[in-house]
């Protein structure tokens, strides 16, 4: 299964390791990645391979934001079926 993570964050040096770090401990492989700096923002779309992810979504999902919630991120993982959904215009 395909999942789009998006992390937002003032910018600073690790937080592309630091969520890939996160991702690949739990089985999640990172098939793209775009992340640009916003003035003092960095902002990151990822699409990842969730299909051998060794735990629940939704547990993974609740790591994610907690990880990030700890370093000054917001980090969050939605089903890409859904992530489209809701973008569809």
């Amino acid at each position: 299964m395909k999942a789009i993570v998006t992390v937002i964050g003032k910018d600073r040096v690790g937080i592309i390791a630091l969520v890939s770090q996160l991702l690949a401990e739990r089985g999640v492989n990172v098939l793209d990645i775009s992340q640009t700096v916003l003035q003092d923002y960095f902002t990151m779309i990822m699409l990842v391979d969730a299909s051998q992810c060794t735990e629940p979504f939704a547990n993974l999902a609740g790591e994610l934001a907690a990880e990030g919630e700890s370093h000054g991120l917001q980090i969050r993982i939605q089903r890409e079926d859904i992530f489209n959904a809701m973008h569809r215009i």
